[in-house]
């Protein structure tokens, strides 16, 4: 899903504010930013868990928050009985980090934001729709579909006249391709 293996590193060594080492089950570094995976089964990290246990998985969860990482917890039963629903999901959360070239930062913020609200609408974003989700004014809207459209991530999808625009696909590169 993410290409190659390259960023992404399994049982990864965290020392927390205690100075105590402990490990992420995967971490994917693609860059500057910092994504950490953890696969949870109901029973160690529900059913068999006192009060004690439950506060420190807690604390652990936002010290890696404050350490920079975004944390995504992963339900063992979903992986085992749906993993396409996983998949889908972690696409949708890493599809702004992700680009043929490597080349997300040359995306702004905004622009970031723009793709992966297209990838989470199946590939498919209207200028309305950003207003609604993001909060940003319409013409800036416009603007940056262009900008992203002139970056070859999106293309305009015309109206069944042909005459306007009103919505935006996402173009994936090869490399994405091995990748959705």
């Amino acid at each position: 899903m993410m290409g190659t293996l390259q960023n992404l590193h399994p049982e990864y060594e965290v020392v927390d504010w205690r100075g105590r080492p402990y490990f992420v089950d995967l971490v994917w570094r693609p860059g500057q930013v910092k994504f950490a995976f953890e696969v949870k089964g109901y029973g160690p990290h529900v059913q068999n868990m006192d009060r004690t246990r439950y506060r420190q998985e807690l604390n652990r969860e936002t010290f890696l928050q404050i350490a920079g990482y975004r944390v995504v917890s992963i339900p063992y039963d979903d992986l085992e009985a749906s993993p396409q629903l996983i998949i889908s999901l972690i696409r949708t959360l890493v599809a702004p980090f992700i680009s043929g070239n490597n080349a997300m930062e040359h995306f702004t913020r905004l622009e970031r934001e723009m793709i992966r609200l297209a990838v989470s609408r199946d590939g498919l974003i209207r200028p309305v729709d950003v207003v609604k989700e993001l909060g940003v004014n319409l013409r800036t809207v416009r603007n940056m579909l262009q900008a992203l459209c002139a970056k070859g991530r999106l293309r305009p999808v015309p109206t069944n006249s042909g005459r306007r625009v009103c919505r935006y696909e996402v173009i994936h590169s090869f490399s994405d391709e091995q990748l959705w």
